[in-house]
């Protein structure tokens, strides 16, 4: 417990890949190694929060959602869940989860001021504790339809191969029919970008960090089980529904990492 400056943080290192201030010097170290295979490396972490942005712009918009449940929050940044939701409905609940010390700390001052908003600290790795969690409870009911968010977070689960797909299967098996289910996840895209995608997830394993695996296609839609996928389905996350034309060819790290949605039956 605590916060310890000489071990690397997951949220430190996002909050250094998108140029904040709440890291330390063993959080962009990570960062340094990981642009040795791309110098482009930031790009994971911008391209993963614009598809959260769109993402949550499109549950909030088009599917009458009311209800958030963020796994793996992160450090507070511009355009965070609920800011991007409650824009569109004010009276949208949402709930984040956590649990890096650095996070909680923020995460509860930033939220004091909103009362649609709420802090849980628990493993999102562990979904019946999350599931059963008081303050989860308190402001998710799941007898009415949820929008639960993994972005950038099961890539991180440090266990065997097949873990994340059966942790997202408990999640969706206590969601209620009309529920949507939004992941991203690093990305091997098995062509000529697979080499850089394999040395970055070495430098992120190997990293003071120690956890950042790039799954195959396959391997991402099996996060997704009984779900029907919103069109285009798993596709690179700058792909999802972008906000205009693409006039800049994307660059190695926006090609390996990758996102869906998909809507409970």
């Amino acid at each position: 417990m605590g916060v310890d400056p000489t071990r690397a943080s997951i949220a430190r290192v996002y909050d250094a890949f998108l140029l904040g201030k709440d890291n330390y010097e063993i959080d962009r170290e990570v960062l340094h190694k990981v642009q040795k295979a791309a110098p482009e490396a930031q790009d994971l972490a911008f391209e993963n929060r614009g598809f959260l942005i769109r993402a949550c712009r499109f549950l909030a918009s088009q599917t009458g959602i009311t209800q958030f449940l963020d796994c793996g929050s992160g450090l507070p940044t511009a355009e965070n869940t609920h800011q991007v939701v409650q824009r569109i409905n004010p009276e949208i609940q949402v709930v984040y989860v956590d649990n890096d010390p650095v996070v909680l700390a923020h995460g509860r001052a930033l939220l004091e001021e909103n009362e649609n908003t709420h802090f849980v600290a628990e493993d999102i790795f562990e979904p019946q504790r999350i599931l059963e969690n008081e303050v989860v409870r308190q402001h998710i009911d799941f007898t009415e339809p949820v929008a639960l968010l993994q972005m950038g977070t099961l890539h991180h689960f440090n266990g065997t191969p097949e873990r994340p797909a059966e942790i997202m299967k408990e999640y969706i098996d206590a969601l209620p029919s009309g529920s949507f289910v939004a992941i991203s996840h690093f990305f091997d895209p098995e062509d000529e970008d697979s080499a850089t995608a394999r040395k970055m997830e070495d430098f992120f394993l190997h990293s003071p960090m120690g956890s950042g695996t790039f799954r195959r296609q396959q391997e991402i839609e099996a996060l997704f089980p009984g779900l029907e996928m919103v069109p285009p389905g798993v596709v690179r996350c700058a792909d999802w529904w972008p906000d205009g034309p693409r006039l800049k060819e994307l660059n190695v790290a926006q090609r390996t990492i990758a996102g869906g949605i998909g809507r409970k039956p």
